[in-house]
């Protein structure tokens, strides 16, 4: 009986580690060259890995706690642009046109006057520019609060967030984006966190 617990405990760690450095190969792929199958496998390596982490009876021993910490973070934060890319794609289609410092292109809003008068505004603008790096410290944050055990914090994240893009979220097509790429890339990066916390509880 203690030889079959101790082979379950090495197939589960090897499973959980394998899983997860191909997640995180995966992400950081899918983030440098965009395709659609890397975040795909990668979504099903860190299924795999929050199976394992979730069956895991023990927690991690103190020499592979680094190495999953390393490797969750990785995947929380280059995952979940590729990801949210994904989504906002299914979603959306391509019906934004994207703009030139990563936002994207959408018609200005007409004056008072204007709609009065009936008058086309044909000027354009570009919204949520700096999707990409701000992302990326959103999914560092929310994934660093949740390993450290502070779930909490996502809440300030989420609402620093929505007060820095407010005034940005008039045209329907940009308050769209920001949902939908929001909630992709934070769920994405509480499913490569939650691997980490646990697998070290």
């Amino acid at each position: 009986m203690i030889h079959f617990d101790v082979i379950a405990d090495a197939i589960t760690w090897s499973a959980l580690v394998i899983s997860l450095v191909a997640a995180a190969a995966l992400s950081v792929l899918a983030y440098l060259r965009p395709r659609r199958a890397y975040i795909w496998f990668a979504a099903g390596a860190l299924g795999v890995a929050l199976l394992a982490a979730a069956s895991a009876g023990e927690p991690a021993q103190f020499g592979l706690a680094p190495l999953i910490t390393v490797l969750g973070l990785t995947v929380a934060v280059f995952g979940g642009s590729p990801a949210a890319a994904t989504a906002l794609d299914l979603a959306m289609g391509g019906t934004v046109a994207p703009g030139l410092h990563g936002g994207i292109i959408v018609a200005e809003k007409r004056s008072a006057d204007e709609e009065h008068r009936g008058v086309q505004s044909t000027a354009k603008r570009e919204v949520l520019r700096g999707g990409l790096t701000i992302g990326v410290l959103e999914r560092l944050a929310s994934a660093g609060a949740i390993i450290a055990g502070f779930p909490e914090a996502l809440a300030i994240v989420v609402a620093v967030k929505g007060v820095g893009r407010f005034t940005e979220l008039e045209a329907p097509e940009a308050r769209e984006r920001f949902i939908i790429g929001t909630f992709a890339s934070l769920i994405w990066a509480c499913a490569g966190a939650l691997v980490v916390h646990l697998a070290l509880r």
